[in-house]
């Protein structure tokens, strides 16, 4: 388990370190608000886009043997981020990583899946599995700063690669072989959701610097459009789809992906946004922003430990509606904030509150997207559920980056309230939806389900 969870450790410490230094990269390479949106989403795009292809080969090929060579991949690309002289070769290195990450987090959840099998060691494993996340950031945040400021932007992406290959080592020593079951590939199912979603973010970037209405953002959403409908249209004829339409007949997966479509936009928007708006609006350096994060990465440690157990007494459609309602209360809190200048009491409560709503939201969400699998589909719906995260972070990024950057009125600037009330919208989006899992699951059942 240790090993494994390497894997979520790192991709979550590595996010929340390029967050922090977002400006920093911002500022050395001579990028536009717009482009660092382009660099973030880039690794976005291909993690949401490739996930279900990436769950696919893990459930066929093997969950270990792929989970060694997505690894291999990523850790490949962080060292070529880190050696990016421009934004054109960061962004292949970005891309890079998000093709490795697509590989390792649903051969990693399906190796977890694999060795906990009941609905109640599920639940604990999810758990210890949103810690883990939660602890990446924990550690993302304060290191992030740190080395930011010490050894500059390119240090972020260096320094996760030792503590990748040494995952890897662990992961190869000591988790069994897990054998892959007949099957093929859907790449054109892949291509056709991978420039779906990035024509659709493209189009969103584009629009905060020419308007909706520009040739840029018609064409790129247009072409996003189309390849959603063509990925659809595949699926149903593909003798082996990514997403077996079967699956898509069970209520809890598809409200459980939809809420973490939504959460998945409020999460990365939050920490690509946030660490821009303490430098440059509240005047913090890059380590003290990364200091002042640490509330949030604690209590969503804290808030995925007692996740498992709000769901075993409250039921887990109600543990997540709970959730998102203690989430949504945290970004209006933030959104209301008056902080001038430095780190405030206020600040700290909202980051409180919002941690521990997304350590609740986050496991629950999973947990109802993949309790139930069947043999032989784990890779699936853990790449499904994972996929619905990222393709949230990916869409609901470039959505409210167009929109705050819009709302700023002046070109390279961003409304930072504006974002962060858009964020609170998009979580009341997803309690509305949880409103309809708790009315369909009576609490005595959903907790017999866990026991």
């Amino acid at each position: 388990m240790a090993g494994v969870a390497t894997a979520m450790f790192l991709v979550i410490l590595d996010s929340a370190m390029v967050n922090l230094a977002g400006s920093t990269i911002r500022a050395g390479l001579g990028l536009t608000a717009a482009e660092l949106t382009v660099v973030v989403d880039s690794y976005l795009v291909t993690f949401a886009g490739l996930l279900l292809l990436g769950g696919r080969v893990a459930d066929v090929l093997g969950s270990r043997k792929v989970f060694l060579a997505g690894m291999a991949g990523y850790l490949a690309a962080s060292a070529c981020c880190a050696l990016a002289a421009d934004s054109t070769m960061l962004i292949v290195g970005r891309i890079g990583q998000g093709a490795g990450a697509a590989a390792v987090m649903p051969a990693a959840l399906s190796i977890v899946l694999a060795l906990y099998s009941s609905p109640a060691e599920r639940t604990r494993a999810l758990g210890i599995w949103g810690a883990v996340a939660g602890a990446g950031s924990l550690v993302g945040v304060f290191s992030g700063g740190v080395l930011t400021e010490l050894l500059g932007w390119q240090s972020v992406f260096l320094v996760p690669v030792p503590f990748g290959a040494a995952g890897a080592l662990v992961v190869w020593r000591t988790v069994p072989a897990i054998p892959g079951r007949p099957g093929r590939f859907d790449a054109l199912g892949a291509v056709t959701i991978t420039v779906g979603v990035s024509g659709l973010a493209l189009g969103m970037v584009s629009a905060s610097d020419a308007g909706f209405g520009s040739p840029g953002a018609l064409t790129g959403l247009a072409a996003g459009l189309a390849s959603l409908a063509a990925f659809v249209f595949v699926e149903r004829r593909s003798p082996h789809p990514l997403v077996p339409p079967g699956v898509f007949r069970r209520k809890p997966v598809v409200i459980a992906n939809a809420v973490m479509v939504l959460v998945g936009g409020t999460l990365t928007s939050l920490f690509f946004f946030l660490p821009q708006y303490q430098q440059d609006v509240l005047g913090m350096s890059p380590l003290s922003a990364g200091m002042s994060q640490l509330p949030i990465a604690v209590m969503i440690i804290a808030g995925s430990v007692a996740a498992p157990l709000l769901a075993k007494r409250a039921g887990q459609a109600r543990a997540l509606a709970i959730g998102l309602a203690v989430l949504l209360a945290g970004f209006l809190w933030l959104a209301l904030d008056t902080t001038t200048a430095g780190f405030s009491a206020s600040l700290l409560g909202a980051f409180v509150v919002i941690g521990t709503g997304l350590g609740l939201g986050l496991v629950n969400a999973t947990a109802t997207g993949v309790r139930d699998s069947a043999n032989g589909e784990s890779g699936l719906l853990s790449g499904l559920i994972n996929a619905a995260q990222q393709l949230g972070g990916a869409v609901g990024l470039a959505a409210l980056a167009g929109i705050a950057i819009g709302a700023a009125g002046t070109h390279g600037d961003v409304s930072f309230t504006t974002a962060f009330l858009g964020e609170a919208v998009l979580v009341l989006l997803a309690l509305a939806l949880s409103f309809l899992l708790a009315a369909r699951s009576p609490r005595a059942s959903d907790t017999a389900h866990q026991s």
